[in-house]
């Protein structure tokens, strides 16, 4: 049989959507053995003769020589038999050949749904694997379309589609067909597994635009420094789309590493900045000295000093001039709250003039 329409048509499928050719022709004969299992009364004993260079697909159905046929889906005569070259004898396989179209309308259905459930699988599977092959990394996106009401996007990443919901979309860019965005492949979710209550099918992949860990691969894609080890980031906090702290390291004293991430001009630090939608991002130096860390995590606030209350507790106290209690404290308590998130300690934070008293109304303290 020669059929170069299916191998041209089994060709733009692997082009368009990257389902291998020798995948495809699997579920063809998969599809066949099942239509032929109906159609000639559970006989599925088929072999096939494929070869794709040269548009032949040949099929045939084995049938048993026998002297009198009594079920003609898995016997043949040899009377009938005896007409062809070779020579068989009662017992032998004979390899009758086989027309798809013989096999009948249900017959033929059964194969349709079989090649048209083979190719969602295939599609699942690629997308399974390209969503895994970039797990936890930075993925560039183009945005295929956008709800109107709901602002869900649609997005490609590489030949996988995904959903970036509006809770993880940031700042106050409104996002259009055609866009770019780089997005973090988060996790996966496998929505055919029967555990799961909102079964859709297929491989969901979780993307964000609000994870802390955006930010880091963010900054490993454009500071070579971080991306080689030489500056390390050794802590994130973020509220995403309004501000974010990270605390780098140098692990070369001639390297400065607040420096490495701001770049020229702040032309490193502000790429990223754009990419988030003009979110804030303080960068501080870390240190291992809990006094030094905290200090410098209440920036843009200056400190007077910080108290360690509970070394194994992680609570200090930490005294600002009156003038920057305010900035210390941040907009609704941002700013402590981050810089609290950041350390990893519980910071309370209180004015120079020394209205440390317990019973104080105000609470100026934020736990990580």
């Amino acid at each position: 049989m020669n059929n170069k329409e299916l191998f041209t048509a089994l060709t733009l499928l692997e082009k368009e959507k990257g389902i291998p050719m020798n995948y495809m022709i699997e579920q063809i004969e998969r599809a066949i053995r099942v239509a032929c299992k109906n159609y000639y009364g559970g006989n599925e004993n088929v072999v096939f003769k494929i070869v794709p260079e040269k548009n032949t697909f040949d099929v045939k159905l084995i049938k048993t020589v026998v002297e009198e046929v009594e079920d003609p889906n898995f016997e043949v005569s040899l009377e009938e038999v005896s007409k062809k070259r070779k020579k068989y004898i009662v017992g032998d396989e004979f390899e009758a050949a086989l027309d798809p179209k013989q096999l009948g309308r249900i017959a033929v259905q059964t194969a349709r749904n079989v090649i048209r459930q083979g190719i969602r699988d295939g599609e699942k599977d690629q997308m399974l694997q390209e969503f895994k092959s970039r797990l936890g990394e930075l993925a560039t996106a183009t945005v295929e379309r956008v709800d109107p009401q709901s602002g869900v996007a649609i997005i490609k990443i590489g030949k996988a589609v995904a959903t970036l919901p509006k809770s993880e979309q940031v700042g106050d860019r409104v996002l259009r067909e055609g866009d770019k965005v780089k997005v973090l492949v988060a996790g996966i979710r496998d929505m055919d597994n029967p555990e799961n209550e909102q079964r859709r099918g297929g491989p969901k992949a979780m993307i964000s635009r609000t994870s802390p860990e955006l930010v880091k691969r963010l900054f490993e894609q454009e500071v070579p420094e971080i991306y080689d080890g030489t500056v390390e980031i050794k802590s994130i906090a973020r509220e995403a789309g309004n501000r974010t702290k990270m605390a780098v390291y140098s692990n070369d004293e001639n390297i400065d590493a607040i420096g490495s991430c701001i770049g020229t001009r702040g032309d490193r630090v502000n790429e990223i900045v754009d990419e988030l939608g003009n979110e804030k991002i303080d960068i501080i130096e870390y240190s291992d000295d809990p006094v030094e860390y905290i200090a410098a995590a209440l920036s843009p606030a200056k400190v007077v000093k910080v108290d360690i209350l509970d070394e194994s507790a992680k609570k200090c106290k930490v005294t600002v001039p009156d003038g920057q209690l305010s900035l210390a404290i941040g907009n609704g308590g941002q700013n402590v709250r981050l810089a609290a998130h950041l350390t990893g300690w519980k910071i309370d934070i209180r004015p120079e003039s020394g209205f440390y008293g317990e019973d104080e109304d105000d609470d100026n303290t934020e736990e990580e």
